[in-house]
């Protein structure tokens, strides 16, 4: 079975999907805190609810009027490496 099937046309998974070590790679680099929340298995309003509290298991950059948050500071609370290992020597 495909891995995006039923993704909306921003590739952000739906609640039935699965957030892999992939997918949060694909973001880029910066996301938006509801697809943190979703990450972190939280609903949108708690997610928003701990970043407008500093509460959030990950730094919030405040853009305006919109939160962002580091896609390699949601891998790093995680606790998956965000530098790739280097390629073996030959």
């Amino acid at each position: 079975m495909d891995s995006t099937a039923g993704a909306p046309a921003g590739g952000t998974p739906t609640r039935s999907q699965v957030w892999t070590v992939e997918r949060i790679r694909a973001l880029g680099a910066v996301t938006d805190v509801a697809t943190v929340g979703e990450i972190f298995g939280m609903s949108r309003s708690s997610a928003y609810e701990l970043a407008r509290t500093n509460r959030l298991p990950v730094p919030v950059l405040r853009v305006g009027s919109r939160y962002r948050v580091s896609v390699a500071a949601v891998l790093a609370a995680l606790g998956v490496p965000t530098d790739y290992p280097p390629p073996p020597a030959t």
